[in-house]
């Protein structure tokens, strides 16, 4: 698997945006996330958006992270927060998620920010568990979907090496 930078609006980025919101429907009954995203969340050195391509070329993995720092949405001074992590269903099982995060989690320390956090559902056990096993844990609830009940937010500290 070879990961890239890529623009958030970039061709294959949006083909798999579009497949994991299919999935976000699919398991949650609703038109998928919502939460206001922009291109320019993820331009260097305030964010990074990351593409995964297999032997073939192909889009296969998806994932971003965007700084986020102290507001009234629950962010703390100094976080970067993943966005849009997603592998192809033909691609699980394979590392790519874990490979995904650690690659996230290594350009936002190199960025300065001190603390990495997501939101995922309560619907995603295989999110949860890729994000338990890599450090995460539970934290006070942030962002567009903090009064969600099905909504869990997770942190994890980037200390460095």
């Amino acid at each position: 698997m070879l990961i890239h930078p890529r623009p958030f609006d970039h061709p294959d980025a949006v083909k798999l945006n579009d497949q994991v919101q299919l999935e976000y429907a699919a398991r949650y009954g609703d038109g998928g996330d919502v939460t206001p995203l922009d291109p320019a969340m993820f331009m260097p050195p305030r964010g990074l958006y990351l593409l995964a391509y297999d032997e073939q070329e192909r889009p296969v993995a998806t994932g971003g992270w965007r700084t986020q720092n102290r507001n009234d949405e629950g962010y703390a001074d100094g976080d970067a927060e993943i966005k849009r992590m997603f592998v192809i269903p033909e691609g699980r099982g394979r590392g790519l998620a874990r490979r995904m995060l650690a690659a996230l989690e290594e350009d936002a320390r190199a960025a300065g920010r001190t603390r990495m956090v997501l939101e995922t559902g309560d619907r995603q056990p295989e999110a949860i568990a890729l994000y338990r096993s890599s450090g995460y844990t539970p934290c006070a609830k942030f962002g567009h979907y903090r009064t969600y009940d099905s909504s869990l937010c997770m942190a994890k500290p980037l200390r460095l090496p």
